[in-house]
């Protein structure tokens, strides 16, 4: 059984307070009543993660389930993923549900941050036209050719670039 620490308790018995809360959690008893549980931040940190996306989860869940594509507004904070179609939304959902259950098992936040991550970085290569076509669009066979190794001799075209090389903006 867990000990219910007292106000009072925190003169005499700090040390034994500070090592249950670094343990996982230390409940004290205030003197008005109310019940305070002290937690290492990480696992604050961890429980808020958790409770976000879960929520975000669901209400993006619901949304898709509709079959229809979300609104801006309808996304709301996930506003982010309005350059994606509905399949892919689907997946998002799909990936971030399988997050949520290993961020839940393993408490941790990196599924979590790795998922939204990886999604975001998509999503806004989306939001490009350019990136969307080369991305999306279907390439051909005849579109390219075998290249063969380097010969040691520089291109014409590579010394034509600005001095600071290629730009992906």
């Amino acid at each position: 059984m867990d000990t219910i620490f007292q106000a009072t308790d925190l003169v005499q018995r700090r040390v034994e307070f500070l090592d249950a809360a670094r343990a996982g959690c230390a409940r004290l008893r205030d003197k008005d009543g109310t019940s305070l549980v002290m937690i290492p931040e990480s696992r604050l940190r961890w429980l808020q993660s958790i409770a976000k996306w879960a929520s975000l989860h669901l209400r993006l869940e619901e949304l898709v389930r509709r079959g229809v594509m979300p609104s801006v507004t309808d996304l709301g904070e996930l506003a982010w993923l309005r350059a994606l179609n509905l399949d892919d939304l689907r997946e998002f959902v799909e990936e971030l549900h399988e997050a949520l259950v290993i961020a839940s098992a393993d408490e941790s936040c990196v599924p979590l941050d790795e998922c939204v991550r990886a999604w975001r970085t998509t999503a806004r290569q989306l939001e490009d036209s350019l990136r969307r076509q080369v991305l999306l669009g279907g390439h051909d066979p005849d579109d390219f050719e075998e290249v063969g190794p380097p010969t040691g001799e520089v291109d014409e075209d590579l010394e034509r670039l600005p001095a600071g090389g290629i730009s992906d903006q």
